[in-house]
């Protein structure tokens, strides 16, 4: 079992030392006290750092915590959090003394506040990291993630935090895995071994993105996971993977996986403590070698397993190992091995010394202002107790050399600001660090998230094209989703939308109905405006109704003219010449107002097309009956010793007509006060049409208006048909059934055609019931005698008509 050295780590180290040395050449800073150093190397092994954490309140050379007496090298605090979990045991220790601890990394978890009241964090919050997650996933449109995590307490801590929160905001795992539980000490057999399950699992997994929570050695492992996955024998699933890393990742690997290549990362996206270039820091490292930092007991053991090679020549030295010349450059180490830039990680080491050097000055500003004298004022300042600096860490605020501000608010954090990092690898095992996006929880809610997608580079199996993650496809516009029974909520098929229904996002949960005006088209993504539909006279349909009513007009019209040029003639005064005047006046109306229900509904026209129509009509088929009931009241005045003689006379039929039109004409009337009707637009009827029409206003008076109508008809066809065998002269009879009998069975047709047409249909089924009971009652009444008047004058004579009388007699 061999240790493995973290070269990354080192710069580190370096930041801090950078710092102190920065700090003890500002004479402004703190005047009179040199800053310094004691770092430990505790090999991330636990009881390690239990050991450094005594050794700090000890004499130098005496284990025996509370007991110091070397004053020239006081504490006053302690930097770590470079792995939250070994942090932790160092933590329980040192607050039992109040110390003072500074976390550049993630601090341990703590089980109550207590704990946590000597901590000074710069690094994030978890909180909003983890919420900065939720955005970056949803911002991609990423529902369908893997997460792995470690299998420790603060693997725990996250999977318990974040997965209800991923939850909540709809994210489902196509899997949760977790690297083994290792130390630094661990063979890579027994790593290898170890991820051996969880790298089955990623490549069987359907999930593009994965999330990695990260620690500092997160990188050595998940290097071996993906090492594992390319030899198990199992088709994989989805061979290129977004892996989404957070902001502790920092890219270490050990000797022997500095030979693989790591373009493993390349496309990936990770989190990282917001930071900016530190002047000066890359000559600090150019000036670094072995030979001239006696003090730093590290760069010995980073220079050797950094440029593979040795210090010292030794009997152990193999054939093949070089000796160390010290005039090795750092900047010649690829970056798997060594940066030359200073990561978030080290930035925050670097901004966390300056934290300490700020409240020292603070603190030492305080004591010479109220003793007066700097002499005494220093000999105070060095017998402070760590415990009396925690009131300046709690409220220091300063600008640092990259010009940033720095400051920790009560519970000593400072401010969370995270940036989004795609990692771009290149063939020399070089790799870039891209700053695409940033977290910054201060800012106003549409800008606490902001990403330039246009600047992620991608996976190359994606060819630079933004990747899914999703259990299945999207549901397109048009669908609507459907749960898969047993799967997670994220899983889902997609079913077309219910007729007249829309959807015109993706992955939406329902369709939902188009405005009253619109209608669906084909595909079921977008609303169409309806057309205005109504019965006009340019469309053939109107036209030919329209034709029509103006040619059975003319008729009636003719009729009635031959009528009064003929009205001395004897057919013409048998056949009753008033009410046969007014039948063919009202023929001709009716043939007229079928004009009303033809063009763009109106308000006058709407106010007067049944009204009239219903008038109209009613006089028509009162003078029907009226001459029905004058005929067979003849016949029977003709009988010896009949009464009905003093009926018969002109004054009844014009009583008849009166009376049964004066009925219809109340209903009418009594329909307009009511309910009249009024132009209204019918957006059901038809799915791409919007028809235009006169709503009756109310269905009962319309029908009233129908059924008294056919109330006359009844009566008029009754009484006709009871006269039908009366003598020649007073046939009539007969052509007045047969007219009623036209008359009912076109409005008896009407009514069920009427209630099953749509649209300008229903209203051409009207004007063709009006225009066809009127042909009738002017065909079947009038032509005989029209036949006799034109073709057969010979005929329209008294002598021929009491002649066949006398005959039929």
């Amino acid at each position: 079992m061999s240790s493995v050295v973290l070269t990354q780590l080192y710069q580190n180290i370096l930041a801090s030392v950078f710092a102190v040395k920065e700090i003890n050449e500002n004479p402004q800073l703190l005047p009179n006290v040199t800053l310094g150093l004691h770092i430990y190397d505790t090999h991330f092994i636990a009881r390690l750092m239990d050991h450094a954490a005594l050794e700090l309140l000890s004499t130098k050379g005496r284990l025996t915590p509370n007991y110091k007496c070397d004053k020239q090298n006081n504490f006053v605090a302690v930097l770590g959090g470079t792995t939250s979990d070994f942090c932790f045991y160092e933590t329980d220790i040192l607050r039992l003394f109040k110390v003072p601890q500074i976390f550049y990394g993630s601090a341990p978890v703590m089980t109550n506040k207590a704990e946590g009241d000597f901590l000074y964090s710069m690094f994030p919050s978890w909180s909003n990291q983890y919420m900065g997650l939720v955005k970056l996933l949803l911002n991609f449109k990423w529902t369908w993630v893997g997460a792995i995590h470690a299998d420790d307490e603060y693997g725990q801590q996250f999977a318990q935090e974040v997965f209800p929160i991923f939850l909540e905001h709809g994210i489902c795992f196509d899997f949760v895995g977790k690297f083994p539980a290792m130390t630094f000490s661990s063979s890579l057999p027994e790593m290898e071994e170890g991820n051996y399950e969880i790298s089955r699992v990623v490549k069987g997994s359907t999930a593009t993105a994965v999330v990695v929570h990260c620690q500092i050695e997160t990188m050595l492992t998940f290097q071996i996971l993906l090492r594992t996955i390319e030899f198990i024998e199992m088709p994989m699933r989805t061979e290129a993977k977004v892996w989404i890393l957070t902001a502790m990742m920092v890219f270490t690997s050990s000797k022997m996986q500095r030979s693989w290549d790591v373009d493993f990362i390349h496309g990936a996206l990770s989190f990282a403590v917001h930071s900016r270039e530190v002047l000066g820091f890359d000559q600090f490292l150019r000036a670094r070698d072995p030979a001239s930092e006696k003090e730093d007991g590290f760069v010995g053991d980073f220079w050797e397993d950094a440029f593979d090679c040795s210090l010292s020549s030794t009997p152990e030295l193999t054939s093949d190992e070089e000796i160390c010349t010290g005039e090795e450059k750092l900047e010649s180490l690829p970056g798997s091995v060594f940066e030359m830039s200073m990561t978030s990680l080290s930035y925050s080491m670097y901004t966390a010394v300056y934290v300490v050097a700020h409240a020292l000055h603070a603190m030492y500003s305080s004591m010479l202002k109220h003793r007066g004298q700097a002499g005494g004022g220093r000999k105070r300042f060095l017998n402070q107790q760590p415990w009396q600096f925690h009131a300046f860490l709690k409220k220091v605020s300063f600008n640092n050399s990259a010009g940033e501000l720095v400051s920790t608010d009560q519970k000593g954090e400072i401010e969370d600001v995270l940036d989004i990092i795609n990692w771009v690898t290149f063939p020399n095992n070089s790799f870039l660090r891209a700053k695409v996006g940033r977290i910054d929880p201060k800012a106003p809610e549409d800008k606490v998230f902001s990403i330039h997608e246009d600047a992620i580079i991608w996976p190359q199996m994606f060819n630079q094209v933004q990747p899914l993650s999703l259990c299945n496809n999207r549901c397109q516009a048009g669908y609507s989703q459907k749960k898969k029974e047993g799967r997670p909520f994220c899983c889902y098929d997609c079913l077309p939308c219910p007729e007249g229904k829309i959807s015109v996002l993706e992955d939406t949960s329902g369709c939902f109905q188009c405005p009253e005006d619109h209608y669906p088209n084909t595909n079921q993504d977008f609303c169409l405006p309806k057309r205005i539909s109504f019965l006009s006279y340019e469309e053939p349909l109107g036209t030919t109704l329209a034709s029509s009513a103006f040619s059975f007009s003319l008729m009636a019209a003719l009729v009635l003219s031959i009528f009064i040029k003929n009205q001395d003639t004897p057919i013409v005064k048998a056949n009753n010449r008033s009410l046969s005047y007014i039948l063919l006046l009202s023929l001709l109306l009716s043939f007229l107002c079928a004009l009303l229900f033809i063009g763009r509904p109106e308000k006058l026209p709407c106010l007067l097309r049944q009204t009239t129509f219903g008038i109209v009509f009613s006089v028509a088929v009162s003078c029907v009956l009226a001459k029905t009931v004058i005929v067979v009241l003849a016949f029977m005045a003709t009988k010896p010793g009949s009464r009905m003689r003093n009926w018969v006379g002109r004054h009844l039929g014009i009583s008849i007509v009166l009376s049964c039109s004066s009925i219809q004409s109340t209903i009418c009337t009594v329909w307009l006060i009511t309910s009249p009707p009024f132009p209204d637009f019918d957006t059901h009827s038809m799915t791409e049409e919007m028809i235009l029409r006169c709503n009756e206003g109310s269905v009962a008076m319309f029908y009233c208006v129908l059924g008294y109508m056919g109330f006359l008809a009844a009566v008029s066809f009754t009484v006709a048909f009871l006269g039908r065998k009366l003598p020649d002269s007073f046939n009539e009879a007969k052509f007045i059934t047969f007219s009623m009998l036209v008359f009912c069975s076109v409005w008896l047709t009407f009514v069920p055609t009427y209630l099953s047409t749509k649209g300008k249909y229903t209203v051409a089924v009207e004007i063709f019931s009006i225009l066809a009971s009127s042909a009738g009652l002017l065909g079947c009444i009038f032509s005989p005698k029209l036949y006799i008047i034109v073709v057969r004058p010979e005929l329209n004579t008294k002598g021929q008509i009491t002649k066949r009388t006398n005959g039929r007699l």
